[in-house]
């Protein structure tokens, strides 16, 4: 899919990280025209070559743009570079569609939403899943927060990112429905850690005992990408688990202050902050497996 030149609109896009990059790219390619902000010069020079605008800050990115897309790690990043000083709320004019693709908290996109608002910006959270290949190959799975309008003035821009586009409710919904996705993925991996683990501990090949469960109801997708990722001892990363340890952070932060009890949940948040400690953040997520190793007293 590509844009006519005579109609191609202009995006701000802020942050070009391993996710943020290619989705980037397949704007620009698309025919959309670029504007790029990134904190590590690096990251922001292949888009130099390629003829995208590099620019020194949020703000100077969302002049006299349609869109303004947003992909860096943190809640307080989100916050920083649309409101802090030299955000890109200081540059967006009115009428401009802001898009964070970040995972951030729903109660702090609700809060970014109405503070854009009062300068006539509107704003859509669009969280993703399918991680780094699926940003390379434009096939993640969205989850929109916003009004409809919104999404549909947004939909030509995303749909060359995403497969599945699921318009979820009001600003912040996106962001609960991503929530939701990562404490099912991620008890997942956790449950396959515990699984390989007590494999392992009687005396069972791993490869096997995957062959031999994947075909029936403790086949997913997770076990797919994951199990034999732990058979192998292959840590390296495919989903850092730094990342999935912020999103854990959020998930419960947001349980206490509603007064959820999510047990599964607050347990892996536990093992999540010993692989942290443990200096894996940069592995993958099914290093869960070598935390549980550590705890027993195995080798790992």
């Amino acid at each position: 899919m590509s844009l006519d030149l005579g109609e191609a609109k202009t995006v701000a896009f802020i942050g070009l990280g391993n996710m943020g990059a290619p989705m980037a790219e397949h704007l620009f390619r698309a025919g959309y025209r670029l504007r790029v902000y990134a904190r590590r010069p690096e990251t922001a020079a292949p888009f130099a070559e390629l003829g995208a605008t590099v620019v020194a800050s949020p703000a100077a990115a969302a002049r006299e743009v349609d869109f303004v897309c947003v992909m860096v790690t943190n809640t307080s990043d989100v916050e920083a570079v649309l409101l802090g000083p030299g955000g890109a709320a200081e540059g967006a004019a009115p009428g401009t569609l802001c898009i964070v693709f970040s995972t951030i908290s729903a109660i702090a996109a609700r809060k970014i939403a109405l503070a854009v608002a009062e300068k006539g910006i509107d704003f859509i959270d669009a969280p993703v899943s399918g991680g780094v290949k699926a940003a390379r190959e434009g096939s993640l799975a969205i989850m929109v927060g916003g009004n409809p309008e919104a999404l549909e003035k947004a939909r030509p821009l995303l749909e060359l990112l995403g497969k599945a586009i699921t318009h979820v409710g009001p600003v912040g919904s996106g962001q609960l429905a991503k929530a939701c996705n990562q404490i099912v993925q991620v008890v997942n991996i956790q449950g396959i850690a515990e699984a390989m683990h007590f494999a392992r501990e009687n005396g069972g090949d791993p490869d096997k005992i995957l062959a031999a469960i994947a075909p029936g109801f403790a086949g997913s997708r997770m076990l797919e990408m994951m199990g034999p990722k732990m058979a192998k001892r292959d840590f390296s990363a495919g989903i850092e688990a730094r990342l999935h340890e912020k999103d854990f952070r959020i998930v419960k932060e947001i349980a206490d202050k509603s007064g959820i009890n999510l047990p599964a949940v607050t347990l892996v948040a536990r093992q999540l902050g010993v692989l942290m400690e443990k200096g894996w953040g940069y592995d993958d997520t099914s290093s869960l497996l070598k935390v549980l190793e550590v705890q027993q007293g195995s080798d790992a």
